[in-house]
């Protein structure tokens, strides 16, 4: 990170920098910015409207050294201060009819403390009014709730922007409470949006009505940003107070100011209020050599931007109707201008173009887009980050106008269609040739559900994450383009910047007619980030994710792949008021079932086999083992080699348990893992690791490989090395009437992990009770799932090798191969079909 990110500010300086947004900015000159590496850019944000000339504007920089040369004084308080006086009166002779006095400042935030105290001061009122989207400043007086200190929210109160009627009633509830209101002309921060045409005359009579005062906040809309010098002439009122910032100072110095009527001026407030810099010779200069600049030859300036503005506008109207699926509105006036994207994951179904939408996070991708690729530079609003802000400064050619609306129909034409790998290919370090790529489907495989409401339905969630890089293909098909390094660049951009995300719904319907309706939602890390980065921050990301299930309704969370990992089985989520389950009861029955049914198609009797179980001290393996253990003949009990002797101790445990139980197969306890594949007839894989543990090389001939890892413990290269061996996934499970999840898991539809399908059970049944967590699984837990299972017609996908189904063909490449490695006849090798329940 840079210096400004290390040493002002972390936050903003990280993001920048995950955005590639972080440019050092060497040179400005008018509408331009040029790069530390000579690259020039349009800048269209205008310092969020404090640039009214751009960069550098010659005639404000000679107004401040002319001071320079008179060596005038700075700042001589108290003393009669003429360039304040001076500028102070050029304000009131501009500004609508009325205005008495000038409170200069440094800044936007100190204009409206300002305004404020001279409010109460004038009403003898403490409470102040505003409106909801607004935005005031950061300072704690009169900054509406969330943007300021605790303490402020007892101090204002908020109606919505443009309800007259929301207004009247706030103030004939508190008739004597409040000192003044309010408002902007537009909305800034809050997204560029304008009141209903006679909203702010109409707020000026109630105000005058209940003796309060009404402050015009023109920080942002004033001094030509809207086509007038002031915005409120559109309104044709004189508000009690009117703010001014930002544009005053011409681009070089800060300066606000807060014009004050007779009605919201007291000797009090004169008499107190003070500021050691405001008021100073050179922010003054530079005042009015902007007020000189707007108002020459008739503020021809201010008039043009009304024209150009409004030819702006109607071109990009022009592209929310060529793209609807991207651009919801265009809103503002003048150089005051703000495009709300709209996609979501309804209307972007296969797509994070979706999911960024809904997540606040796409404006800023495009933002992103629109700097790097295409050298313009605009940025999100505060209040509301879907929308794009446009202020360039107003001086803005219809030259540059036409750039903008040019790069504006390229990056809209990728939101559009869902092509989010076009979106993002710069921060992939990708350039992507041209032509199609894979894009959004405009309806969805099916519609999407929602929950009914009813009690009698089940409610459930199911934490998901990409397992590996690659996965994040199933999120997006667009992301086909990129290679896994490519991947890796994009997923350490935005990682910490994502936060959980709903990213499928369904509704199950048991064969007793019970029904659930689930939501699947996704945590933003792949397995090697989950356990890379610090357990804590791994609970922390996973707890985020199972409270916004929970709060959309969840009444159980099933913890996917890594998430149970890192939460220690799920014991430290149980605080969190929903019930939570890891799904490894039912997963260790599917996988039992699927064992058995490959050993049955084969021809290995379980009783004369030994079976290996390679992460028997975890939860899934130390269940399984248990189960297996009445079936086998020998069983290899295999533990992790990084930790030998903690390891052996467990696994003697779990062999004291399967004899407790009443089964007594020969037992063998190693951590070394090729020894006991290489003896092995049958090995189940049930770790967290996410290394390759079981190769061609180290697999006994003709073996079964049941492996329930994720990421899998299997090479890749076994399919092609070892046509002898069987391997098979574990825990793949067909749900019953075969229900769209809204999501692709890389199954055919109606397909679910067993670990999925314990959650949908429980919810079926309205269990709503802490299941399958920690280490140990209780036998009545997995007795009680199978039942379930039967009860509401869950069972086995039949059998799945590589996330494909086993076809005949596969069954009988495999039956030769293996007759081939143990020198068998064909017909000893294997033969029959799956037994009666299972699915070809």
């Amino acid at each position: 990170m840079d210096r400004f990110g290390t040493y002002v500010n972390p936050v903003i300086g990280q993001l920048l920098q995950r955005l590639e947004m972080d440019k050092r900015f060497v040179r400005g000159e008018g509408c331009f910015l040029w790069d530390e590496e000579g690259r020039r850019y349009v800048d269209f944000l205008a310092a969020y409207g404090a640039l009214p000339f751009g960069f550098n504007p010659p005639e404000v920089w000679e107004a401040i050294r002319s001071v320079e040369r008179a060596q005038a004084p700075s700042f001589a308080q108290p003393s009669s201060l003429d360039a304040a006086g001076e500028l102070a009166q050029r304000l009131i002779e501009l500004a609508p009819p009325g205005f008495r006095t000038v409170t200069f400042t440094n800044s936007g935030t100190e204009a409206i403390q300002a305004a404020i105290r001279a409010c109460r001061l004038a009403t003898g009122r403490a409470r102040v009014l505003t409106c909801q989207g607004g935005y005031h400043g950061r300072a704690p007086l009169g900054a509406p709730p969330g943007w300021s200190p605790a303490g402020s929210a007892q101090e204002t109160n908020q109606v919505p922007y443009g309800d007259l009627e929301a207004l009247e009633a706030a103030l004939r509830a508190n008739p004597e409470a409040y000192a003044c209101f309010v408002v902007e002309p537009i909305q800034g921060e809050g997204g560029i949006v304008e009141p209903p045409a006679g909203y702010l005359a109409e707020a000026q009579r109630l105000c005058r009505e209940h003796g309060v005062l009404m402050v015009v906040d023109e920080i942002q809309t004033g001094l030509g940003r809207t086509g007038r010098l002031f915005a409120c002439e559109e309104a044709g009122i004189t508000p009690d107070v009117l703010t001014l910032a930002k544009a005053l100072g011409g681009g070089l110095m800060p300066i606000g100011a807060v014009l004050l009527t007779e009605a919201a001026a007291c000797p009090a407030y004169f008499a107190t209020q003070a500021s050691t810099f405001a008021g100073g010779t050179l922010a003054c200069r530079a005042g009015l050599a902007t007020l000189d600049l707007l108002t020459r030859n008739d503020q021809e300036l201010v008039r043009e931007v009304a024209r150009k503005g409004a030819r702006l506008k109607a071109q990009l109207e022009a592209l929310r109707e060529r793209y609807p699926r991207a651009l919801a509105a265009v809103r503002g006036r003048g150089f005051m201008l703000g495009l709300e994207l709209t996609p979501t994951r309804a209307s972007h179904p296969q797509s994070l173009v979706g999911i960024l939408g809904e997540q606040g996070l796409l404006a800023s991708l495009v933002a992103s887009y629109l700097l790097n690729v295409e050298g313009i530079r605009v940025a999100t609003t505060l209040n509301r980050a879907n929308v794009l802000r446009v202020e360039p400064p107003l001086t803005l050619s219809e030259e540059l106008s036409d750039q903008l609306v040019a790069a504006l129909d390229r990056v809209l034409s990728l939101v559009d269609r869902g092509d989010t790998a076009g979106l993002v290919a710069h921060l992939a370090g990708v350039e992507l040739p041209e032509g199609p790529r894979p894009v959004v489907q405009a309806v969805p495989a099916a519609p999407r559900v929602q929950p009914s409401g009813s009690p009698e339905e089940g409610r459930f969630a199911f934490l998901v994450h990409p397992l590996t890089l690659i996965n994040y293909r199933d999120y997006d098909p667009s992301f086909a383009v990129f290679d896994e390094e490519a991947l890796g660049r994009l997923a350490r951009r935005w990682s910490d910047i994502m936060e959980p995300m709903v990213v499928g719904e369904t509704r199950i319907e048991s064969a007793t007619g019970a029904v659930a309706y689930g939501e699947f939602v996704a945590v933003p890390r792949t397995t090697e980030e989950l356990l890379t980065m610090p357990r804590e921050q791994a609970q922390a990301e996973v707890r985020r994710a199972v409270e916004l299930a929970r709060d959309r309704g969840a009444r159980i969370v099933g913890l996917g792949a890594y998430t149970a990992v890192v939460t220690m089985g799920g014991l430290g989520l149980t605080d969190l008021g929903v019930a939570i389950t890891t799904g490894n009861s039912y997963t260790v029955i599917s996988a039992q079932e699927a064992i058995g049914l490959a050993a049955e198609r084969l021809g290995v009797p379980l009783n004369q086999a030994a079976v290996a179980v390679v992460g028997a001290t975890g939860s899934i393996g130390r269940a399984l083992a248990l189960l297996l253990a009445a079936e086998a003949k020998q069983l290899i009990l295999v533990g992790n080699q990084a930790h030998p002797q903690a390891s052996l101790r467990r696994l003697k445990r779990v062999a004291e348990a399967a004899v407790e139980a009443g089964h007594q197969p020969e037992f063998e306890l190693t951590v070394d893992v090729d020894a006991a594949l290489a003896a092995a007839d049958v090995v189940v894989t049930a770790t967290s690791s996410t290394l390759e543990l079981v190769r061609p090389e180290n697999v006994k001939a003709g073996a079964i490989v049941c492996d329930m890892s994720r990421p899998p413990n299997v090479a890749a290269r076994m399919q092609a090395e070892r046509p002898d061996v069987l391997v098979i996934d574990g825990g793949v499970v067909e749900v019953p009437g075969r229900p769209y999840m809204g999501f692709n898991f890389g199954f055919e539809r109606g397909l679910a992990y067993a670990c999925m399908s314990e959650t949908m059970m429980l919810a079926l049944e309205q269990h709503y009770e802490h299941t399958s967590l920690g280490s140990e699984l209780p036998l009545a837990t997995l007795e009680m799932m199978r039942n379930l299972a039967a009860k509401h017609g869950f069972r086995l996908a039949w059998l799945r090798s590589f996330d494909r189904p086993l076809s005949e063909a596969d069954w009988q490449r495999v039956q030769k191969a293996r007759a081939e490695a143990l020198g068998l006849h064909p017909r000893a090798a294997g033969g029959g079909g799956p037994r009666q329940g299972a699915r070809g």
